[in-house]
Order: C-alpha cells, then sequence, then structure tokens
C-alpha cells in the first residue's frame, strides 16, 4: 500500500472510530458484571486465531480429502465437562467431518500417539460425525472428559472432504500429523506426516461453576509466539498461565492466545486486521473478562519498509492507530471486559522491517500514548520489560530471538512477568507501576 492510499484509507477508518469523549462515556460500565444464574457454564480453555492459508501455507487441491489430522492443544483451565469448537470460517465448501476425537498424548512432546483408554469419540447432536457449511462454526456435544489445568488434548479429525481454501492457524508451534485414512481412534500414527499448523480447529472449552475470568491475549507474531520453542509451550502467554496458576488469588484465571503472526491492525497483512477480527477473538470468546492488546508493530513497519513515506504519512498512521485502539476499549468495556494495553517491543535492528528514525519515533509515540492517555484500565509496560537499557531502541541479546523483533523464551518469561496481577483482579485500576 502507497502513502497515499494508506493516507486514504486512514482517514475513512478515522471517521467510523470514536472520539476520546466517547470512549470515557464508556468506561462507566462495570468491569466486572455479576455472575449470572444457571451456573455452570462454558468458558474458553484454549483458542485459535483463524486465518485463511497464504503464501507457502497454501496445500494443493484435494491435499486434506482422506486424511486423519491430529492436533495438539495447550489447554489452560481444566474441568470435568469440555467442548470442542470446529470452524470452517474461510472456506468455500463444505468440510466434511467422518470421526472426530480427542485423547491424552503419550508424552509432553508429541510423537502422534495417545494413551487409549483416554480416547473419547467428540459427538454431533448425538452422531460421529459433521458437516460444516463455509463460514460457519460448530461446538460438538459437551463430553464428560476430565483435564487437569495446563494438560495437553490431542484431537484427531478424520476428513471425507476439506475445502481448497482450508482454514487454519499457521503459527501453531505444535506438531500436527497427518496420515491417508480413518486413524482417528488409532493408539498411534506410523508413517504420518508432520506440520506445524491448525487446521480447523477454533477452541476448547470447558464448563466451570465458578465465575472464571478469561484473558485473551490479542496481537501478532509476538503474541502467537514467533520465536518460542515447537511444541515447549514456552510464548508469553503460556508463561503468564502458569503464573497465573502459583498464585491463589489468579489460579481460577484461563489464558488463551489470539495472536496472528503478520497481523496488523488497520490493513490486511497476514489473517484479517485486527479491527475487523476484535469481535470473533475477543468479544465472542466465552468468558472473556480481560483483553491484553499488543499490536501495531506491522503496522508501522509496513508503511515504510519499501519506500520512506512523508512526516505528514506517519502522524496520521500513528493517529489511526490510536483511534483504533480507543475503539478496542470502549467495545470491550460494552461487554463488560477490561482492556490492558501492552507497549510495543524495541525493534531496531530487524532484519525484516530495518525500521528507520521515523518509524522508531513512530512507536515511541504510540507507546507513549498507550502509557499516558489513560485510554486503557491498566499499561504492561513489554518495551520496558525486554529492551537493552544501554540501547532502549533494541532489545536485550539475552531476550532476543536472534532476529531482533521477536523475542525468545527468556523474553517471552520476562514479559509474562511484567504483568502486575493486580490489574487482573480488579484491586488496581489504571497504570502500572512496577
Amino acid at each position: 500500500m502507497t502513502g497515499a492510499r494508506m493516507m486514504i484509507a486512514l482517514g475513512a477508518a478515522l471517521l467510523l472510530l470514536p472520539t476520546a469523549s466517547m470512549m470515557h462515556a464508556q468506561r462507566e460500565v462495570s468491569l466486572q458484571p455479576a455472575a449470572p444464574a444457571g451456573w455452570p457454564r462454558w468458558v474458553a480453555s484454549w483458542t485459535a486465531a483463524l486465518e485463511a492459508p497464504y503464501g507457502s501455507e497454501t496445500l494443493p487441491a484435494g491435499a486434506l480429502k482422506g486424511m486423519t489430522l491430529r492436533e495438539t492443544v495447550h489447554l489452560s483451565l481444566g474441568g470435568n465437562r469440555l467442548q470442542v469448537r470446529l470452524s470452517n470460517l474461510f472456506g468455500e465448501a463444505s468440510l466434511v467431518l467422518r470421526n472426530v476425537t480427542v485423547a491424552v498424548p503419550t508424552s509432553a512432546r508429541p510423537d502422534g500417539s495417545i494413551v487409549p483408554a483416554s480416547w473419547k469419540p467428540v459427538l454431533f447432536g448425538g452422531q460421529p460425525g459433521v458437516t460444516i457449511a463455509p463460514g460457519q462454526e460448530v461446538a460438538g456435544d459437551p463430553l464428560n472428559y476430565n483435564v487437569r489445568p495446563g494438560a495437553d488434548l490431542v484431537i484427531s479429525l478424520d476428513v471425507t472432504s476439506a475445502p481448497d481454501k482450508q482454514t487454519l492457524h499457521a503459527g501453531a508451534r505444535a506438531t500436527e500429523f497427518l496420515l491417508a485414512g480413518d486413524h482417528a481412534d488409532e493408539a498411534s500414527l506410523p508413517g504420518a506426516t508432520t506440520n506445524t499448523r491448525w487446521y480447523f480447529l477454533s477452541g476448547v472449552d470447558v464448563e466451570e461453576r465458578t465465575a472464571a475470568p478469561v484473558v485473551v491475549a490479542f496481537g501478532d507474531s509476538i503474541t502467537d509466539g514467533h520465536g518460542a520453542t515447537t511444541d515447549g509451550n514456552d510464548r508469553w502467554t503460556d508463561d503468564l498461565f502458569r503464573r497465573l496458576q502459583a498464585a491463589s488469588p489468579t489460579n481460577s484465571v484461563a489464558v488463551v492466545n489470539e495472536g496472528i503472526g503478520g497481523n496488523c491492525v488497520l490493513q490486511v497483512c497476514v489473517g484479517p486486521p485486527a479491527t475487523e477480527r476484535f469481535q470473533r477473538d475477543v468479544l465472542d470468546v466465552p468468558g472473556a473478562k480481560t483483553v491484553i492488546v499488543l499490536e501495531g508493530i506491522n503496522d508501522l513497519g509496513a508503511l515504510s519498509r519499501k519506500e520512506p513515506q512523508a512526516a505528514a504519512v506517519h502522524a496520521a498512521l500513528v493517529q489511526q492507530m490510536e483511534a483504533a485502539f480507543t475503539k478496542f476499549v470502549a467495545d470491550a468495556h460494552a461487554h463488560g471486559i477490561r482492556a490492558l494495553g501492552g507497549t510495543l517491543t524495541p525493534w531496531m535492528g530487524s532484519e525484516y522491517y530495518h525500521p528507520d528514525a521515523q518509524a522508531e519515533a513512530d512507536r515511541m509515540a504510540l507507546n507513549t500514548w498507550i502509557r499516558t492517555s489513560g485510554t486503557f484500565d491498566g499499561v504492561i509496560d513489554f518495551d520496558a520489560a525486554v529492551r537493552d537499557p544501554q540501547r532502549p531502541d533494541h532489545m536485550l541479546p539475552a531476550y532476543d530471538s536472534g532476529d531482533h523483533l521477536h523475542p525468545g523464551p527468556a523474553g517471552y518469561q520476562k514479559m509474562a512477568d511484567a504483568l502486575n496481577l493486580n490489574l487482573l483482579t480488579g484491586t488496581e485500576p489504571g497504570d502500572i507501576r512496577r
């Protein structure tokens, strides 16, 4: 997108976003609504932000027809009953599944095998298969199944036919196994091929008998976990959940990850823009009570990655992102959800964006606004957590994955540690000062 086209798009979208006074009026809503009658209820224990295939993620036509997909997800909350949500959001033809099962893996590092005694079928209206129309999502029948907090769950799909345009999450960082034929109920999959995507999985909910709140991490590749360990569950969101589990006031809080690598706030980069997916990926998440917004570095980097832009174009972009974040907060408050803002982490030296002084000034301006505008209910200073004190526009080498844009596992742990847990319990509203 050229600078001129971006300015036109930004200006048009700005007309749709609320003013600061409108947003502050929304802040009068209760962020801790009373639990409704009729507990128990379903709350999200795991989610995936969905996208259409792109580039190297695009499979040949018919590639998944007649295949068994065995996929592992890492839950947050545990429970005695669960339901699996499946999606054909981006499909242009029906997704037909003959068999869907859940099981416990035999080891912490997936090898395609399951504990046979743990195997159970997922039914849909009492039947062992389902057809999901294009653009639709379905939930399996509630299943009596005991899972502990932080457990892995294996979900196997026997695919009769699938649309050529699959619905997936590309950055699973979890090994998926694929084998021709119906093997959903088999203990192992010898000869299976592997990749690191999740296909057709939207979420796993557990039935909760208390008002268990869900924290939704909403962002791009840094939330998605680029630089984390495959099958290691060491994204900052995983580290945050483990930290919450260790503290009695927060050990019933779930953390779900709605990050998409390469995602942008305002324009189509990878996956739907944040402004388009906020409803589905935050407001519609079962049990959501807090959203952590950490996104925008791709918008800033894409602006001048190919050619320099005028200062006015940079200023317009920052203003539009502030307006988008303001609307996120207003929409969250309208749904009884607390909104926390995360500052954008350092990126100088990035081998992908090669940010110049103006792009870095944009990041600093946006971070200053996040910290000081009072728009968010609280601020998590991820920037301060991982930056190099000697070169604050760079990430500290110990926290850097090596590309100078994404943290590695040590950096993700530092990000998880940056959250003041009082912001999740309602005892300390406003900005945090650690």
